[in-house]
This record gives C-alpha cells, structure tokens and sequence, in this order.
C-alpha cells in the first residue's frame, strides 16, 4: 500500500562505529524537506562494540512519538541480525550488507530483502581503513535516499554544514552518498511503495534536545554557578550550559567569564556547593540522574528545612542502582517529591518538550527563590538526550528576576522585629537576607537542626511543630505559583479521562486524537508540576474512570495523586511502559479502548 510521509526506519548499528551521525543526517534531510520527523537513538551503557539502534518516525500528521511496527530495517550488525529481521512488519523491507549471505533460517516469506554490498563498496573505492568503516554508513544513507526519493540536495547541504572548515572531507562523504544511490539505481526499482514528499509543515522549526533547551535556559535564568558530577544523561545538560554561557556570559568590559563549572568529587559534594552557592547569593543549580539524587537526598532535606534555593535537574533513567542507564523512564517521581528523611516535599516541574525545558528551566530559578525551597526539574533521557521538533525559544528582554523576599540593608534597618523564619505575610514565605549586606543586622546561623523563629536552635516541641506547619503552608503557596496542567478537553459529557505528563505527551496526544476518530468520548489532562493545584483536583472529581499513564513499574504519578488528593485508588487506573523505550500509542488505547467496550 503506497504511503507517502507516514513510515519508520530503524537502524541496527554497533555501537562506536559512528554510525549516529550517518542516522542523524538521514533524519534531518527528511525534516529539512519540511517533513515533521522524530528520531529515537537506543544506546547500550558500554563505550562500543553492543548493539545500538536509531529509530526514525516520519509522520506528516506531526505524531512525534514512538510507534509500533518497523516499515523499513537498515542492518550492519550480525549480532542482532535474528531480532533485527523479525522485528519488520509483514510486507516491509530489510536493507543489509550483502557482502556476507544471510542464513537462510533468518530469512522470512513475508518481507522485503534489499542487498547492498556495503563493505565491498568501501573497501573498493576507499583505502584508508577508518574511511571504510565510516563511509559505510553514508554508502547506505543514499542508498535510502534513493529508495525513499529523498534530496540528495539536502543532504549535501548538509554534509557541507557539518564540515564547515573542513571543506576537504565534504568530497569523500558525498561520494559514499552517491555510491549507494547508483548501486540502487542500478539493481532495484525505486521508489517504494511509501516514500517522502516535500512539504511545508516545519515552517521554521528547530530540531534540539531538551538537555541543550534547559542548559540554554539555565543561562537565561540567570544561572551563574554550576556544581555537578558526571552521570548519564544529565552529563551534556550542564556541557550546553558551559557552550552558552562562553557565548552569552562574558564581562563586557574583560571578556572574562561571569560564570563558573565547578566538576566536583562526588553528587553529595555537587549539590552541596549548589547550595552554599545559593546561600550567598548566586543562582546556582546541579544536574543529576537516579543514583545521583538519591546521594543527594540528605542536603535536599537541608535545603528544604533551613529553606535555600536550589534547582536541581534529574534526567531520570532506567533504574533501579545501576538499572539500564542509557534506557528511558519516570521512575524517580516518589523520590524527588519526598527527597530526604522526616516530612518533606519539593516542587516538581515537569517539561514535556525542548520548548518547556528551557522555559521550565529558567522559570525554576525564580521559584527556587520565591519560595526558598529546592526546584527539581523533572526531565528524562528521551526528552534530554534526543532531538525533538520544536519552535525556536523566546525571550522577553524586559523581564526581571523574581528574586523573592530579600531584605537589603535599608529594609533591614528599617526592620523592627525581623526573623530568618518568621512568616509576616501569611503564605509560609519569611524574608531572608544575603551574606555581608549591612554590617550588623539580618545575621544568623543557617541550621539543619531544629530552630524556632529567629534561626536560634532549639527543641521545644511547639516551636518545632510551628516551622514545621508554615514550611507545609509554604507549599500551599507554590499551588499557586508553579505551572498549571494543560487540558485536552472536546465535550464535558465524557465519563473518561486521562492524566499524562512528561514525554508521555506525544504519544497520548496521537492515542486522543485515534480513540476520538474512532467515536470514544474522552477527556484529558497533562500534568506539569508538582504539588497539585485544585484544577488538577477537579478534573479526576468529574471522571468516573481517569486512567495515568507513565513510564515506570510501580505507578508512581497515581500514587502521589492518591496520597495528596485522597483519590479512592479504585478510580485511577494504571498505564504503564517500563521498558525502558518511550512509550507508543498503542499501549495507551489499548486498556482504554477494553474499558470502553465493556461498558458498552
């Protein structure tokens, strides 16, 4: 059946063979023909030599999400061969190097077979042996573009782009480029049956990875310190904050840098500077994984109690310990929003695309400091490490940093009776001051022991149990304060509805639009930020059934829906993907679609 803009290619690589930059350059001749396109890279943890694999989805109805079904499989990997050829659906096509046959067990009745003689290709017509091995890759991106009626164009284009400076090596890729293209010219009827059509649907959209969108939204938010340690995929986050901020935090007048990356020893010592940095002054954040925030748990309770600022961004990962860290999830939601021993609760956001990192990211900042409490930003390896579709970000040059309530020396002269932690206006927020702003007032010691209202320690149960209702009063006020859900909502007749959040998003948002196609009355809602505010609350109050869709085993959203809302459990059914592969559309309609018909 003939299919134009509407297919996936998977690609079976090895990993460290540099087979990612050949995939990313098909993807993007694709979108730079104005064709919406999404591109998953599934990576093993080790340095090279596993299986790795690219998954490209083009869809002119802009679904961005996974999908189920192979259309076209590109193979240079015979460890994966077996799984690579069974996991193409009945009638797609299976491009392979021919220069080795394949077993004729592997061979299958119901698909396409496409020959190329990738290594025979290269080691005729380049000598050197790394060209070989790379060239390879591009010998099979033309090979695709032939088939797929791809511009050669673009794709020059492209390869010029990448090659900037080093305009010599543009000649040999391009040939590679050619070389598959003519091998298919020569041996195959070309077109497919579903191929790529110039459109117009990108219009001026960018492709970039939500680590790049929030490390551009750290220096927007006035970022100036970071304190991390490396761990997977949070590691190119804090990468892109040091790239910008060489660009867009220069001291006019010295050119020397206005900011400072600080690599320490270990995640306890990370977020531990990130805090003495906010103490003093600074805008001053840590990037992080699973394993990561649970070291970091103690000085977020530190935080939390002795009531710093601090954003904290979890790229969260397949877990638990170790887990599969180059594998995708939402399973760090419980730990981030209990962070710490004893009675705590932090402020979750929960970006869904590169556009809300860096919107979310430079928004944390003046939480952070509106409500002197630590920011964790809630983002995970498929939003952080892959490119996504997006419009190009915008700033208002005029907006101000909310710096929350900090007393400067005239405020603090003026004082009459001020405390570090004395509530005057009613929404758990004291004021605070900053080291060295006047020369005898606004002191105290900054403690995670017990203190009462002016920083002085003590134990007195009452006094305790005071700080400790205005720090939950504190969190009433970040209700109003963090970013309200999204709703998704055709009719008000509906008795269904959905919860969904993060990457979630683009799968549930194509699930809507075919149960809705097919007839099914359903509403839905996207979460961005934790705690919950009252629309949240009603939205389930006028369901009978709302199902939770998320990325982990254990149900963790639906949880803390239940535990902060009191939602009888009955009412919140589970969807759930915990493969550590984003999450399709078919596994959310699915158990809604089941629901549905046995009510009818």
């Amino acid at each position: 059946m003939s299919s134009i803009n509407d297919f996936v290619v998977r690609f079976a690589n090895v990993n460290g063979t540099g087979s990612a930059s050949a995939n990313s350059l098909f993807a993007k001749s694709i979108f730079r023909m104005g064709v919406p396109v999404s591109a998953k890279n599934i990576f093993p943890s080790n340095i090279q030599g596993l299986p790795t694999w690219y998954e490209v989805r083009v869809s002119e109805k802009g679904y961005l999400g996974r999908k189920n079904g192979i259309d076209l499989m590109v193979s240079v990997n015979p460890q994966s061969l077996k799984k690579d050829i069974a996991s193409v659906r009945p009638g797609g096509y299976f491009v392979y190097d021919s220069t080795k046959k394949l077993y004729e067990e592997f061979l299958r009745e119901d698909i396409n077979f496409i020959g190329i003689p990738l290594m025979d290709i290269c080691n005729r017509e380049f000598s050197d042996p790394r060209q070989k091995q790379l060239f390879k890759n591009i010998v099979y991106v033309g090979a695709l573009a032939k088939l797929l009626d791809i511009s050669f164009e673009e794709i020059e284009k492209l390869l010029s782009e990448q090659f900037k400076g080093k305009e010599k090596l543009v000649i040999p890729n391009v040939k590679a480029l050619n070389l598959g293209g003519d091998y298919i010219a020569e041996n195959f009827d070309y077109p497919l049956d579903f191929r790529v059509e110039r459109r117009d649907l990108v219009k001026d959209w960018i492709l970039i990875d939500g680590n790049a969108a929030a490390g551009l939204g750290a220096v927007y938010g006035g970022a100036s310190v970071v304190s991390w340690y490396p761990i997977t995929p949070s590691t190119s986050l804090v990468s892109s904050f040091e790239k910008y901020a060489n660009k867009l935090r220069k001291d006019p007048e010295t050119g020397k840098n206005s900011f400072s990356v600080v690599q320490s020893e270990d995640e306890l010592s990370a977020i531990g500077m990130a805090i003495g940095a906010n103490w003093n002054g600074a805008r001053a954040f840590t990037a992080t994984s699973g394993p990561g925030l649970s070291l970091m748990n103690e000085f977020l309770g530190l935080a939390y109690y002795s009531e710093i600022p601090v954003v904290l961004a979890d790229v969260q990962r397949s877990g638990p310990s170790t887990g599969m860290p180059t594998r995708t999830q939402q399973s760090d939601l419980l730990m981030a929003a209990y962070a710490s021993h004893g009675d705590t609760k932090h402020v979750l956001l929960l970006p869904s695309t590169p556009t809300e990192c860096f919107e979310m990211m430079a928004d944390a900042f003046d939480l952070a400091e509106q409500l002197q409490t630590p920011v964790l930003f809630m983002t995970d390896l498929d939003l952080g490490m892959n490119e996504h579709m997006c419009p190009p970000f915008k700033w208002d040059d005029n907006r101000k940093y909310n710096r929350g309530k900090v007393l400067n020396a005239e405020e603090l002269e003026a004082a009459q009776d001020w405390g570090r932690y004395k509530d005057v206006d009613g929404d758990g927020i004291p004021y605070r001051t900053l080291p060295g702003t006047h020369p005898t007032k606004g002191a105290y010691f900054t403690r995670g022991s017990s203190h009462d209202e002016k920083a002085a320690y003590s134990e007195d149960s009452d006094t305790y149990v005071r700080i400790m209702n205005r720090l939950k009063k504190k969190l009433e006020t970040a209700k109003t304060l963090v970013p309200g859900p999204e709703f998704y909502q055709e009719n008000n007749e509906s008795e269904i509805g959905v919860i969904f959040f993060g990457t979630s998003r683009y799968a549930a948002e194509e699930a809507l639009d075919i149960m809705r196609a097919d007839g099914l009355k359903i509403d839905a809602m996207r979460l961005k930020a934790f705690p919950f505010c009252k629309e949240v609350e009603d939205f389930i109050d006028a369901h009978k059934q709302v199902f939770v869709v998320e990325q982990n085993r254990d149900a963790q959203m639906r949880t803390l829906l239940i535990n902060e809302l009191e939602v009888n459990p009955k009412k919140l059914i589970r969807v759930l993907n915990f493969d550590g592969t984003p999450i399709t559309a078919d596994l959310i309609i699915e158990p809604i679609s089941a629901l549905n018909l046995q009510s009818i």
